[in-house]
């Protein structure tokens, strides 16, 4: 048998096999010499072939477990907390008044701090420092403050509900 070399000494597989099958069942009557190069080229996509075997399977395992672990309708608590949010925003922004700022604007704030402009997070931190400083100056807070901050938790709780229904 006859070997024909292609581009730069590669081998196929194919024709690996059809040589290791020859080999072993005429039992050793022509032996087919490979030359050092040619084996490990062989050795080499057979290793390649394996590690993108196991890099399929894992890629088949994580689709898998994504797919079982993203529920049909989702996870909707996420959008009930955000829900109250929003709507205290707009209370929030309709108490005060914009000058330079139309009421047909439809662009919304971004709620995430990061993503927030400097201007948007200087006037964040002005409301809160002013609510914490209503909150500290608030007798029933002084007189027990734990109590008047599970009391307004309930109240906001019952709020949410009921807005929810």
């Amino acid at each position: 048998m006859t070997f024909q070399r292609g581009g730069k000494n590669s081998v196929s597989k194919k024709c690996m096999q059809t040589i290791q099958k020859e080999t072993l069942g005429s039992g050793g009557e022509e032996k087919s010499h490979l030359s050092k190069r040619e084996k490990m080229k062989l050795r080499k996509e057979q290793w390649l072939q394996k590690i993108e075997g196991v890099k399929l399977a894992r890629q088949k395992q994580k689709a898998k477990a994504k797919r079982k672990a993203t529920p049909v309708v989702g996870d909707m608590q996420p959008l009930m907390e955000a829900l109250p949010e929003l709507s205290e925003l707009t209370t929030t922004s309709k108490g005060r008044k914009h000058p330079k700022i139309s009421q047909a604007r439809a662009k919304a704030e971004p709620t995430d701090f990061s993503q927030m402009k400097p201007a948007q997070k200087r006037r964040l931190l002005q409301e809160e420092v002013a609510r914490f400083h209503k909150v500290i100056a608030n007798p029933v807070y002084k007189a027990n403050p734990l109590g008047a901050i599970s009391e307004h938790l309930c109240k906001r709780l019952k709020q949410e509900e009921g807005n929810a229904i």
